[in-house]
């Protein structure tokens, strides 16, 4: 069941859920939260190798860290994969999931922000990396502090088994891919 900005107000005033920094008139929806866009994102390195293989490649090396100022803008260029992160901190308890969900402003623009990974599993704790794709056909500016996606909350029906302490729990930055673990 997906919990309603009523709910979802009282089990972030009772800490059950937390959401920081997080300003409830402006971020609450009826059915979750607005996300913003962070400073920090990893942009994709180019002519450095001919593909990455997940079995081998080291991420961090295919990639650049940079980070944008408020006030700044980033200009993400049509075919264009970058990583981005939340602003917010986000911890889960082990009853409750969420899913990240595009802005339909930003999509009528062409930006998809997550690729394939849109789900949180309970206890997940950390900031949020997205997946970012600019799929229109003109350069699109994004901008630290935008308002960029929405988590929505879902309550699970029992408490799970085995809370989610995963590869990228506690990030606090554009985490890249560490499927790379999984082949050793």
């Amino acid at each position: 069941m997906i919990i309603s900005d009523r709910d979802l107000k009282k089990l972030l005033k009772e800490g059950r859920i937390k959401v920081e920094p997080i300003d409830l008139e402006k971020q609450i929806m009826p059915v979750g939260v607005d996300l913003r866009l962070g400073n920090d994102f990893r942009l994709f390195k180019t002519g450095v190798d001919s593909h990455i293989d997940p079995s081998k490649t080291n991420m961090e090396a295919t990639t650049e860290l940079i980070k944008i100022e408020d006030g700044k803008n980033f200009i993400l260029h049509p075919g264009e994969f970058i990583l981005g992160v939340t602003k917010e901190y986000i911890q889960l308890p082990d009853d409750i999931a969420a899913r990240i969900d595009g802005r339909s402003s930003l999509g009528r623009l062409g930006i998809i922000v997550h690729s394939t990974a849109g789900h949180i599993d309970p206890s997940f704790s950390g900031k949020l990396t997205l997946e970012i794709t600019n799929i229109g056909k003109l350069p699109v500016s994004i901008y630290p502090g935008m308002k960029f996606c929405s988590l929505i909350f879902e309550q699970v029906s029992s408490p799970v088994e085995k809370p989610y302490k995963g590869k990228y729990c506690g990030s606090t930055g554009p985490m890249t891919s560490k499927i790379k673990e999984e082949f050793n």
